[in-house]
This record gives C-alpha cells, sequence and structure tokens, in this order.
C-alpha cells in the first residue's frame, strides 16, 4: 500500500565541482528543508542559499495557468522537431521522399518542379506534425492539464510539482502511481525555454525518484517522443534505461488517414529504472 510523501521543500543549487550521488552529474547539489529549517536562517546565510537556487514543491491551484503555459510551449516545440530532425531518424521516409522527387522528374520532365517537390514534400510533413502535434495537445489540455489537483494531487500515489526559481514557476513534472505492476510514471517534464541549461530537468527528474522510493514503488517507468538527444542523455543521467521502442505509435488525436502516414512518423521510446526487486 502506497503513501503520500509529507509535503517538502526541494532547494536545488548549482554548484560547481561538486559530485553527488547520481551517475553523470558534477554540479548539482540537493537540499531537503522544511519552510521552518528555511526561517531559521538569518537574513544573510538566507540571500546565499537563495542565489540561483530552484526550489521545488507541490502543486497549487495558484499556479495552474503558468504550468499549462510551460506545458503548452514545450509540446508546440516539438512541431518543426518532428517535422525536420525526426525524419533524420526514418531512413526509409527519406528513401521514400527520394523515390517520389525521381518520379516527379520521370513524369513531368520538369526540373523546376522536381526541385520544388523536397519544399513541397517538408511543407506537407510540417503541416501534418502541427496537426497531429496541436489535436494531442488539446487532448492533453482538456483531461489531466486541465484539472491537475484532480488527476496527480489528490490520487495516492501520484503528485505533480513544479520548480520555481526568483519567484516564477520555470519547471513541472509529475508522477502517476500504477497498481498493477507497482511502479510509477515519470509524466509532463517540461522547463521554460529560458531557463533550460540549470540543471532544473534533472532536478525534477530527481524529485520523481525520491517519491517512488518514499512511497516503495518497485521502478519508475517513462515514454517520450522527443526527437532531441538531451532528452534521452538526462534519463540515462538518471539512471534510466532503454527498454523498448516503437516507430508506429500512435498519438492520441491521430487519425491514421494514408496522408498522415506518409507525413507524420513518431518515435517512442520507453525508460525504465528499476528501484528494488519484487
Amino acid at each position: 500500500m502506497h503513501f503520500s510523501s509529507p509535503k517538502m521543500v526541494c532547494e536545488t543549487k548549482i554548484v560547481a565541482d561538486e559530485h553527488d550521488a547520481i551517475p553523470g552529474t558534477k554540479k548539482e547539489s540537493i537540499m531537503w528543508s522544511s519552510p521552518s529549517s528555511s526561517a531559521a536562517l538569518n537574513p544573510a546565510e538566507a540571500k546565499v542559499v537563495r542565489k540561483d537556487a530552484v526550489f521545488i514543491r507541490e502543486f497549487e491551484h495558484e499556479d495552474q495557468e503558468e504550468v499549462r503555459r510551460i506545458f503548452y510551449e514545450g509540446i508546440m516545440e516539438r512541431i518543426p522537431n518532428t517535422a525536420f530532425r525526426g525524419l533524420r531518424q526514418q531512413p526509409k521516409t527519406q528513401f521514400l521522399y527520394a523515390l517520389l522527387t525521381v518520379m516527379c522528374f520521370v513524369v513531368t520532365k520538369s526540373v523546376t518542379l522536381t526541385c520544388c517537390a523536397p519544399l513541397i514534400l517538408m511543407g506537407a510533413r510540417y503541416y501534418y506534425s502541427r496537426k497531429v502535434i496541436q489535436n494531442y495537445l488539446d487532448c492533453a489540455l482538456h483531461t489531466d492539464m486541465a484539472d491537475i489537483e484532480a488527476y496527480y494531487m489528490k490520487p495516492t500515489g501520484s503528485c505533480f510539482w513544479v520548480a520555481v526559481l526568483d519567484g516564477h514557476v520555470v519547471g513541472i513534472v509529475a508522477a502517476q502511481g500504477r497498481e498493477d505492476d507497482n511502479t510509477v510514471e515519470l509524466r509532463r517534464m517540461s522547463v521554460d525555454s529560458r531557463y533550460r541549461g540549470k540543471g532544473i530537468a534533472k532536478a525534477l527528474g530527481r524529485r520523481v525518484l525520491e517519491f517512488a522510493v518514499r512511497n516503495n514503488y518497485a521502478a519508475v517507468v517513462l515514454g517520450t517522443t522527443a526527437v532531441k538527444l538531451a532528452a534521452h542523455k538526462l534519463y540515462e543521467s538518471l539512471g534510466f534505461r532503454r527498454t523498448g521502442q516503437s516507430e508506429d505509435y500512435r498519438l492520441p488525436g491521430m487519425s491514421r488517414s494514408p496522408l498522415e502516414r506518409l507525413f507524420f512518423q513518431i518515435r517512442y521510446c520507453r525508460y525504465r529504472l528499476q528501484l528494488r526487486e519484487e
């Protein structure tokens, strides 16, 4: 039986040349403290502690607007990434597009149209990437991201956190418990693009791992369609191992029409971090 962890504040400071327990990290330290212990600091100490510090706390109702903004912007970034960067992960699609370009020349005998063919194909990829991802975003914003308290804060074994820097919400992450296999799923991780490169995502990931350990889960799992290599390196630095991937993953909102299948492909990767043996 799982239980909710007591409400705590995670303060993460970026400290040069300081090692910690998580492999691949050399510049971050995490200090757990309650509000009362923070209040015991004198003003001079408090100023030093809070400088460049990220506080990770549980979601509050007043955070809703900023949380939705960060989530929305993070998902919208995936449109060009999926349309253009994602093509590099699809060798079969590259071959098909090259074949279509050659066929264009064979049929039309027009060099101009043939030169325009790749641009038309890339335009179609962008259109369908935008269409599918906006449908997915609309679905998310009308389900769990519409009522975070009901989906994550009230159920036992789940939680939602925000990262706060200089009084602003700059990052989000959720943990959703799964009783059927005694795992917790890391979900909805996103960091405001203006505050990346400060170790915020890794601190959020650690918060989920700490939550999983506290609540006696056997493992932490996640699934991602991220195209950028940095996202995958982040999960691996936290201790996750890739357990599988699918080239034919279906996002919520996909119609799977022939044109959509031609111009929108996405790779879905599954990761798992085993905490203890069952």
